[in-house]
């Protein structure tokens, strides 16, 4: 059995926010990698991205999630981009159970239209640049993420069902 649940999907897709929900209603403890990384650097992903770049931030992706691999009993939100890189995507199936959060490119543009400018990739694009960006980087990713050992999709209320699928999923595997 997985003592380690790994979300994982586009920035956006509620990562962090049903993560939370889902580790609190299976008793879990809860990590966001983001958070973990700024901790460790002592500034947020933007300034990250700003004074060290996205080289920098990717492989603080990998050493969290290899270091988070330790932790027992734990949900686990991953960046965007994490799954993506190098051979992350193999490692947090090895590490753990994982659940692609899937939203449409529509959904994802709704929840992210808000907060562009504290996602990186995003900052300074005009509604249609964003819309552009978003398609086309869910295409890049998505067969990373549909690598995941499920699929959730419209997550707009964590439910026991939600739950209940991932603790079948976790006795299965």
């Amino acid at each position: 059995m997985h003592k380690r649940i790994y979300l994982i999907g586009f920035m956006g897709s509620g990562k962090t926010k049903y993560g939370k929900k889902i580790a609190r209603m299976m008793g879990y403890s809860f990590y966001d990698v983001d958070h973990y990384i700024e901790g460790k650097a002592g500034m947020t992903v933007a300034e990250i991205f700003a004074e060290k770049g996205e080289k920098w931030f990717r492989i603080a992706e990998t050493e969290a999630i290899t270091e988070l691999s330790e932790k027992e009993n734990a949900v686990i939100s991953t960046g965007g981009g994490l799954p993506c890189q190098g051979n992350n995507m193999e490692l947090l199936n090895q590490y753990g159970l994982t659940v692609y959060l899937k939203l449409t490119t529509s959904e994802l543009y709704e929840n992210l239209k808000s907060s562009k400018k504290e996602r990186p990739l995003l900052a300074g694009k005009s509604k249609k640049e964003m819309k552009q960006t978003i398609k086309a980087m869910l295409k890049e990713r998505e067969p990373f993420y549909n690598q995941a050992d499920m699929t959730l999709e419209s997550m707009h209320r964590v439910t026991e069902s939600v739950v209940n699928s991932i603790q079948r999923k976790k006795k299965s595997t």
